[in-house]
């Protein structure tokens, strides 16, 4: 029996050298080992910086699949040149949180893994555009997994500052805990599709389209990336003490039923705080925000990274 025929004619690798601290660099030798062990048409897409990376990408020819090597920072960079166009997308989780590969069930160094996918027939992943600032006057940015307002965000700043030693989801618990010392309540309105979802005062705000966040912490349990909808999850006025039970609620997925926390689903959001807010958009800090806007582009991607599809997912829904 032969085997099934590839979904693409070449396989453009992009890694990126900085993630995970230089383990993406690192693990080249094993992984290209292991493009080659599975016979893989692929070449090496040599990039100077992130910005020469979707260059490159955007001006690759039809039929060549794009191999994302790092974390969801990496995948984030190249979406310009993904969302709407067809281009396949596989993933080799090596970076510091590796949250949206998380989310697929991929692991970091289990290139055998990833590289099993790289077969499957390809599935339409939604996907985030986000308007930072007021209506009509910010700037778009693509997103694959999610973004936060207030406390997350925060954390991710810390994370900056992390001793050295820790891992991806050390680095996070100790900016976490850092965090809560420094932890500011704000007044935040929510609005998803149309109406409000809460008013009043907030501690974060998180609008998802992945699970999960800072290497493992499960913050929007109830999300699909296929599922035609993004979620919103944010935290009512908490104390220090209560943050760090909801942390560890969040550990086990078990904080949605909690009452100072809100949640929904929809294709749109806008988040308006009285004061802004430190924010992150995939991980990375952009600053103080007070408004951003955020729709869901359903089937945006088409991702090599998925498990193994059942017969209802083999073809792509096409972008809105």
């Amino acid at each position: 029996m032969s085997p099934s025929p590839l979904p693409f004619s070449a396989l453009a690798v992009v890694l990126n050298p900085q993630a995970g601290r230089g383990l993406a660099l690192r693990e080249w030798p094993r992984l290209e080992a292991a493009l080659n062990a599975h016979a893989l048409p692929w070449n090496w897409l040599s990039a100077a910086s992130a910005e020469d990376a979707l260059s490159r990408v955007q001006a690759l020819p039809p039929g060549v699949a794009v191999l994302a090597v790092g974390g969801d920072g990496t995948v984030n960079n190249l979406l310009p040149a993904l969302v709407g166009t067809g281009r396949l997308l596989g993933l080799v989780p090596l970076g510091s949180g590796n949250d949206f590969a998380g989310m697929l069930g991929l692991r970091p160094g289990d290139f055998g893994a990833a590289l099993s996918r790289l077969t499957f027939p390809s599935r339409a992943a939604d996907a985030l555009c986000c308007t930072v600032g007021g209506s009509g006057s910010g700037s778009e940015t693509w997103l694959m997994n999610g973004l936060g307002m207030g406390f997350d965000a925060q954390v991710a700043a810390l994370m900056l500052q992390a001793p050295a030693r820790l891992s991806g989801f050390g680095r996070y618990l100790w900016a976490a805990l850092s965090a809560v010392r420094q932890l500011k309540t704000e007044t935040v309105e929510v609005v998803l599709d149309g109406q409000i979802l809460y008013a009043g005062p907030s501690c974060l705000v998180a609008v998802m389209n992945g699970t999960r966040y800072g290497s493992g912490f499960m913050i929007s349990p109830a999300s699909d990336a296929f599922d035609g909808q993004l979620n919103v999850v944010l935290g009512t006025q908490l104390s220090r003490l209560r943050l760090l039970a909801l942390m560890g609620q969040v550990l086990r997925a078990r904080h949605l039923g909690d009452p100072r926390v809100r949640s929904g689903s929809g294709r749109q959001v806008t988040v308006r705080w009285q004061s802004g807010v430190v924010t992150h958009l995939d991980g990375e800090v952009i600053g103080v925000q007070r408004e951003l806007s955020v729709r869901l582009v359903p089937g945006a991607v088409q991702l090599l990274a998925g498990p193994e599809p059942t017969p209802a997912h083999t073809s792509g829904r096409k972008v809105d």
